[in-house]
């Protein structure tokens, strides 16, 4: 019985020759899970980036806010700026605490309410922004695998038909087939392992993002509080 060269069993395996050799299926397959896969990384390359920056404007904020500077100074620093974080939460209270003084509140528990819910407001836009796109990478993780098995499934089930309509079970037959159906069962996991890991790690670190601006929402929201009564006692 004839065999091929290692230099063409090889050929036939490659991944470029299993690719081109399966059927359109599989073919649909495994090109939707290598542009998942690229689009993941996109996201999490982005995500990354973005986590870096939110820090780091975390970070330059409160250095500001706890430097000494007054309330109003700020405001009017950030009003008119395209902020984002606990600038977005700081601006949102602010702002509702100026309507409420210019139209005359009278009551210092209604005025706490709607500032707090100003900043709670702010706060889900901002986590909003922060998740944005984390499912996408929680869909790829659970179901890529499955849909490179069901690529595999359909691969296989050509390569069976091929079989019977050879009349051969010789490995140099069978080999190609299964290793074509088997690459779909790759790439999907392939995929699905760095979306996994990834929103592990970008969920953990939006949540940590998210409690330091929940915690200075809670501060300053003390603070305006502790505002309140000093301008309900000095009217008193």
């Amino acid at each position: 019985m004839e065999t091929l060269p290692l230099a063409d069993a090889g050929a036939q395996l490659s991944v470029w020759y299993l690719f081109a050799q399966a059927g359109w299926v599989v073919k649909l397959v495994m090109i939707g899970l290598l542009a998942a896969s690229v689009w993941t990384w996109a996201i999490v390359i982005d995500k990354v980036i973005g986590y870096s920056r939110m820090r780091s404007s975390l970070n330059r904020f409160e250095q500001v806010f706890w430097s000494g500077q007054s309330l109003e100074e700020l405001y009017r620093t950030l009003a008119d700026r395209k902020t984002t974080g606990m600038g977005a939460i700081f601006v949102a209270a602010m702002r509702e605490w100026k309507k409420s003084f210019e139209k005359g509140a009278k009551s210092p528990l209604g005025l706490q309410t709607r500032i707090d819910k100003a900043m709670d407001l702010a706060l889900t836009r901002e986590m909003e922004k922060l998740e944005g796109r984390l499912g996408f990478l929680a869909t790829i993780g659970s179901a890529a695998p499955f849909i490179g098995l069901f690529g595999t499934v359909v691969g296989i089930m050509t390569s069976f038909q091929a079989i019977a309509g050879s009349k051969s079970t010789n490995l140099a037959v069978v080999a190609p087939g299964i290793a074509e159906a088997l690459l779909a069962t790759a790439i999907g996991l392939l995929a699905a392992i760095p979306a996994v890991i990834a929103y592990n790690k970008l969920s953990s670190d939006a949540g940590k993002i998210g409690v330091r601006m929940e915690g200075f929402a809670d501060e300053f929201s003390a603070i305006l509080s502790r505002q309140i009564d000093e301008k309900v006692s000095q009217k008193a």
